[in-house]
């Protein structure tokens, strides 16, 4: 019988693979009719242009695009937003994956994906035959997990920020929990109310963004102007345009996979999206008792059974596939991630991947302000701030518009009591109920990772006028204080100046660092050694108008001197709960500020050979390889860049430090795409994106933009048919 059934099943797979291939056949041919809709236009600068007839057709064309320049960045991101990475990267990456499958279960994004609205859908499908279309055609790409894309996946990575919200959650705690057993690389972020106290002590580079919008009556054409700057890692996104016979023409970054422009512009209006620090993540501390086998935990009156569930996460070893399974729990307010004092800690944050994906794609054909306050109704943009302008003249401002409304009474800071039904999420505050700006008097608006009380001036929303939980992350930052500096009283704002304005050299910061240590210098004895020792030091720094360039010696020195006594004072800092750079200027002893600036030129002597090295000689543009983690060496060539880290208030951001084996200070994160868009009755933009738009280092896009982007020398954008005319590199359909 076995040996019947054998015959049988080789007989018949040469039907099923005939079958097989007829179904691909089917589905290539399908494929490959969407492309004769789709056209891309490369420019110049190798960026792509895709028009389609329908939007599905310029979706469809988009991620082509996209995976041409970069298929290892649009996979990874999927593979982190499906908790699949450690199948590509090994064990290291089990936490991060079981993180995300907590939130993120398959049969809940196949489900939302067959309730969603027949338009949305239809951008899936497109989605995922584009990349399968490319899959398709380039067999020599050999993806390192995903080899079929599937429109459900889609709804996997709804927004687009950097850092979303499920990354908030602290993967140290979540193994410490789940797991006895240590593994690497697992360090992960904080809950969203432990942001703020994370950084006190060790100095984490920002991240985040500058956000500015210039009304008519500052302008000197009476046209809004838009400032575009997302603060990222860089190449975290690609830069293209995408339209359609349907309404759709917008242009601006998209991070890496996804099918929307995430900070852009149409011709109507344009958005940029910056980090928030609202407080809109939940913990509660659940009383949980086991009885028999199961778990309970208390709610009010009641016990109520913990839900429990097993999680699978495959990963990658040198011996093949292996895979750990975990027992996890859920209470209605969200899984458990971690311990303390005896209660497990369960957190609840917004999860409503449809809602946010309609409107991360509906913003992008908003036509006026009212259209995209419509988007912002949907309350699924709960990461971010969003600075608006339009053509009309409207300029915005707006909180993120995901806030749970809640009991005041309690501090929402720390864990709550997850038994105490007072503590439920009451619905979410409304738009109305938020911070928020429309045209204030002043006639600008800014943001940039701080908080709203200052976002225009004078005209900003009041403190006291929300909730405290509206803004728990931020206070005022550096780059506010220099934002403050250069936008108000300006009346004849152009393209130009508005550049000028976010490249401007000014670094605040050193404002409160610098004059106590001329002041401890002044105080010391003349027998002092220290005296002698940093006196040329002090006379350079004492004379520094505070402004970065490459030729600057003084930045240098300063920059070295306030690393060195930021970390020499970190751990006070800590306990103080102070900044190490505000302990610095307030709390440090003459001698650490002394001894700090002796210990910052001997290690400039040290590294560079001499203390009097200018700034440009450090810091450094490099593009070797695209490596999600780059390499960086001394002896390859390199651009200098004037700016600096955002933590001395640099508006114009770059995150540099030394590598294993370099002397030199190389970028990894900071402006990553710059744009400033001026809203006439023609849209004139300019940009520059971090190296070049392609992945791949042959490619002469690969950092084709680099001297532009480290010296803020923005190009022209060809947003209109003729503007491409000249500037033309390929005119093509997917596939050919």
């Amino acid at each position: 019988m076995k040996r019947l059934l054998l015959v049988f099943l080789i007989a018949c797979a040469p039907f099923a693979a005939q079958a097989t291939t007829a179904k691909n056949r089917q589905e290539v041919a399908a494929w490959e009719r969407r492309a004769k809709n789709v056209e891309i236009v490369r420019d110049d600068w190798g960026i792509a242009h895709v028009f389609g007839r329908s939007d599905a057709d310029a979706v469809f064309g988009m991620i082509y695009a996209q995976a041409e320049d970069d298929f290892n960045r649009v996979e990874r991101n999927y593979l982190l937003s499906m908790g699949r990475l450690a199948e590509a990267e090994g064990e290291g990456e089990i936490y991060r994956d079981l993180r995300m499958k907590l939130f993120i279960d398959p049969a809940d994004m196949k489900a939302k994906y067959r309730q969603s609205p027949a338009w949305l859908k239809a951008l899936m499908n497109a989605w995922a035959d584009g990349l399968n279309f490319y899959l398709y055609k380039h067999p020599e790409v050999r993806p390192r997990v995903i080899t079929r894309f599937e429109p459900w996946m889609a709804l996997t990575f709804s927004e687009g920020s950097i850092g979303g919200d499920i990354e908030q959650i602290n993967l140290a705690s979540l193994q410490a929990f789940y797991g006895k057993e240590a593994t690497t690389g697992t360090a992960g972020g904080a809950p969203r109310s432990a942001v703020a106290s994370s950084t006190i002590a060790d100095f984490v580079e920002p991240t985040g963004s500058n956000g500015i919008a210039i009304a008519p009556s500052n302008t000197a054409d009476h046209h809004a102007l838009l400032l575009i700057n997302p603060h990222t890692s860089f190449f975290f996104r690609s830069e293209l345009q995408m339209a359609s016979k349907e309404g759709l023409d917008a242009y601006g970054a998209v991070t890496w996979g996804q099918f929307f422009i995430y900070q852009g512009f149409n011709t109507h209006t344009g958005w940029m999206h910056t980090s928030s620090g609202v407080d809109n993540i939940d913990e509660y501390l659940e009383t949980v008792t086991k009885k028999g086998d199961r778990f309970y935990y208390k709610y009010g009156s009641e016990e109520r059974p913990l839900k429990t569930g097993t999680i699978t996460v495959p990963y990658k070893t040198a011996g093949g596939m292996a895979k750990k399974v975990f027992t996890v729990y859920r209470t209605h307010h969200g899984p458990i991630v971690r311990e303390a004092d005896g209660k497990w800690i369960s957190v609840r944050l917004m999860q409503d991947p449809m809602h946010a994906l309609i409107q991360s794609y509906s913003r992008t054909k908003s036509t006026d302000y009212k259209s995209f306050l419509k988007t912002m109704e949907l309350h699924t943009n709960s990461s971010n701030n969003t600075i608006f302008a339009d053509a009309n003249g409207d300029i915005a401002y707006f909180h993120s518009d995901f806030i749970p409304r809640r009991d005041t009474h309690f501090d929402w800071t720390k864990p709550v009591d997850g038994s105490n039904p007072a503590t439920e999420w009451h619905g979410v505050l409304t738009i109305a109920e938020t911070p928020r700006l429309l045209n204030p008097p002043n006639g600008w608006i800014y943001n940039s990772n701080n908080w709203p009380w200052s976002a225009a001036g004078p005209d900003s929303p009041k403190r006291a006028d929300f909730p405290p939980y509206v803004e728990r992350g931020y206070e005022e930052t550096p780059r506010g204080y220099h934002a403050l500096r250069v936008l108000p009283g300006k009346k004849d704002f152009t393209l130009d100046s508005l550049i000028a304005a976010a490249f401007d050299s000014y670094l605040p910061e050193f404002d409160q660092l610098l004059p106590p240590l001329l002041a401890d210098y002044d105080a010391l004895p003349s027998t002092d050694p220290l005296k002698a020792k940093v006196s040329g030091q002090i006379e350079v720094l004492r004379n520094w108008d505070r402004r970065w360039s490459v030729s600057s010696v003084p930045t240098a020195l300063a920059v070295f001197w306030a690393e060195d006594l930021g970390r020499r004072v970190a751990a006070e800092a800590k306990k103080a709960g102070m900044t190490a750079d505000d302990y610095s200027a307030t709390k440090a002893t003459p001698q650490q500020r002394l001894e700090a600036l002796a210990s910052a030129s001997d290690k400039l002597a040290a590294d560079f050979g001499s203390w009097k090295t200018p700034w440009g000689e450090i810091n450094r543009f490099q593009r070797l390889t695209d490596d999600i983690e780059p390499k960086f060496d001394d002896s390859k060539p390199s651009i200098p860049v004037g700016f600096t880290s955002s933590r001395w208030g640099s508006l114009a951001s770059f995150g540099a430090r030394a590598y294993p084996g370099t002397k030199k200070w190389y970028g990894t994160s900071g402006n990553s795409f710059v744009a400033v868009i001026d809203f006439g009755k023609r849209v004139e933009a300019r940009a520059v994106t971090a190296g070049g738009e392609s992945g791949h280092p042959g490619s002469p896009h690969f950092d084709d933009e680099a001297v532009r982007y480290a010296t803020g020398n923005l190009r022209e954008v060809y947003f209109y048919r003729d503007q491409l005319k000249g500037h033309t590199e390929r005119t093509y359909h997917p596939g050919e």
